[in-house]
């Protein structure tokens, strides 16, 4: 199995454990997510393991990468279920977890087995997309209703998913985050560093859809949208988070099969490891 740069074999005395999740059952444009998680890992391989803007080392991060999730072909019931059995042994242990996707709504499994550990987390959400659909295509549970399950399922309440960067929503759903949700469309830095210091020393995850980047930077995803934020502003975006207690995240809807020279998956890659370093060398 190829690892992602600088992880170790075992899981013994780690604190982060990365897995991946190769979901690409209910994407609604260009398929292809399948293929993230692996590609991603390549990638690493033609990565440093030292950060110039964090000035650390990812081989001094205790983190182990764990291969992909196997799924159940054409079963979407069962791969949900296994992806947050998978995903509960690990937070119930105490680990914290970087997962790998796979399309978006990976993250509504992961969520949900870490809410039975902190039931008091709350999602920070960095997308083109709402994701707050309560049905789409004539199922509750699809990568455009995620975010939506999310805030019904995995929260204490709905206003704990805070929201940046969305530039893409149907009236219903834009209506339903700015009447339940932290939504925060068309902004990213200025009102995080206020919900930042809101959030104190609550546990905290990251949910981060590639799409959140523009196409032209970042075109491997399977619903690009125009007129997006730049991998520099998101990365900036990312180090203003470096002091909250982060309990997990996940970088999804790779999609390499529509991506150019493989730039997406090393956009992912890089945006990986940054975030290993900085919540991985204590604690966070």
């Amino acid at each position: 199995m190829e690892r992602f740069i600088a992880s170790r074999r075992s899981i013994k005395g780690v604190t982060w454990i990365l897995q991946g999740v190769p979901l690409d059952m209910t994407v609604s444009r260009f398929h292809g997510t399948s293929e993230g998680p692996r590609t991603i890992r390549r990638e690493s391989r033609h990565l440093e393991t030292f950060s110039t803007l964090l000035l650390g080392e990812l081989q001094d991060v205790p983190f182990a990468d764990v291969g992909d999730i196997e799924l159940v072909p054409g079963d979407l019931h069962l791969s949900l279920e296994t992806i947050k059995a998978v995903s509960s042994s690990f937070f119930r242990r105490g680990l914290k977890v970087a997962t790998l996707g796979g399309e978006h709504l990976a993250t509504l499994p992961v969520l949900e087995a870490a809410s039975e550990v902190y039931p008091g987390m709350a999602v920070i959400h960095l997308d083109a997309h709402a994701d707050l659909r309560d049905r789409y295509r004539g199922t509750k549970k699809n990568h455009a209703t995620v975010m939506r399950r999310v805030a019904e399922r995995c929260l204490a309440s709905p206003s704990l998913l805070f929201q940046f960067g969305i530039r893409s929503a149907s009236a219903d759903e834009y209506r339903w985050g700015k009447e339940n949700t932290s939504f925060f469309p068309l902004e990213l830095s200025a009102p995080l560093r206020d919900v930042i210091s809101m959030l104190g020393r609550r546990p905290v995850y990251l949910s981060l859809d590639i799409d959140i980047v523009d196409p032209g930077e970042a075109p491997g995803t399977g619903t690009p949208e125009p007129c997006g934020f730049s991998a520099r502003e998101v990365l900036q975006a990312l180090t203003l988070m470096k002091d909250l207690c982060m309990i997990g995240f996940d970088i999804v809807e790779v999609s390499p099969p529509n991506d150019i020279n493989g730039i997406t998956s090393v956009l992912a890659a890089g945006l990986t490891r940054e975030c290993l370093i900085m919540w991985g060398r204590g604690d966070s």
